[in-house]
């Protein structure tokens, strides 16, 4: 069977009235695709991939055909499709919505190195086309939305490794391996952040820098600082805005000036640390 990339499935049926689907690439991720999407009668042909295709359903239910059986994914599911596993999809009464992707083998050999350092890693193998997760699954919904409509890309770029490496661990045997203590490279990434919190970073320029591969270097900031790189990017982007808002520069300036997308980002931000809005915070400081 041919191999197909998703845009070319989703051509191959023309969509009807209150269906939906936007397919949408990231550029961090190499241009990895993802589709988010609703189907009221909109049926996929059988077709195959040579990337894997991950998801999950946000309500209604799917039903497709995969390893040679009839399948079934509703709310909370996470559908594993391996590459080349052949595969069609149509919803069952009622229509369903969900959020896809499609990971190249590559990505996914690298979180699996990523969980178990040292230790052979094949292309991982997902025990089940579709298993219950709800956890797992609003871990993948987040990330996806994030990438799709979030104005930090660092976030989804974070949510989406953390959430493929939960499925790996809960659903492809992959027995995660403690790491070491990397006090080093996680010292030099905190400084890259300190430095450079007021530009677009992404983890793999931080990991390029520390000699670290992405997901490990989460795992290993997370031990040494109680923090993700992204949450600790907010918050030194967060500190910096208190300095000058207490010399009296404007919200929107100061949003503009530590990396905040805009002022409404740097109000949730703020409220969220110090329990006020940045205007109320600049106000008190100069009366």
């Amino acid at each position: 069977m041919e191999l197909i990339t998703q845009e070319q499935a989703l051509a191959e049926t023309p969509l009807k009235a209150g269906e939906r689907a936007h397919l949408f690439t990231n550029r961090r991720f190499d241009g990895l695709e993802f589709l988010a999407a609703t189907f009221r009668t909109h049926a996929y042909a059988p077709h195959a991939h040579d990337t894997y295709a991950i998801g999950t359903i946000l309500s209604g239910c799917e039903i497709w055909h995969a390893r040679g059986r009839r399948l079934y994914a509703g709310a909370g599911d996470i559908v594993l499709n391996h590459p080349l596993d052949v595969h069609d999809g149509a919803p069952s009464e009622g229509g369903y919505r969900y959020r896809m992707s499609y990971p190249t083998v590559g990505l996914m050999r690298e979180l699996a190195a990523s969980l178990a350092p040292g230790r052979p890693s094949g292309t991982p193998f997902f025990r089940e086309p579709v298993v219950h997760d709800s956890e797992g699954a609003a871990l993948f919904a987040t990330a996806h939305r994030l990438l799709e409509e979030g104005p930090d890309a660092l976030a989804g770029e974070e949510a989406l490794l953390r959430a493929y490496a939960a499925m790996l661990v809960r659903h492809a045997d992959l027995q995660i391996r403690d790491i070491g203590r990397e006090r080093g490279p996680v010292d030099l990434a905190r400084a890259l952040i300190e430095a450079r919190h007021d530009e677009d970073l992404s983890l793999a320029e931080l990991g390029a820098a520390t000699k670290l591969p992405r997901h490990h270097l989460i795992r290993a900031f997370r031990r040494e600082t109680g923090l993700t790189p992204h949450a600790y990017l907010v918050d030194v982007r967060v500190r910096r805005a208190r300095d000058r808002l207490r010399r009296g520069e404007a919200p929107s300036a100061v949003a503009a000036a530590t990396g905040f997308s805009d002022q409404a980002h740097l109000t949730r931000a703020f409220k969220a640390r110090f329990g006020v809005t940045p205007g109320v915070f600049r106000a008190a400081h100069l009366s």
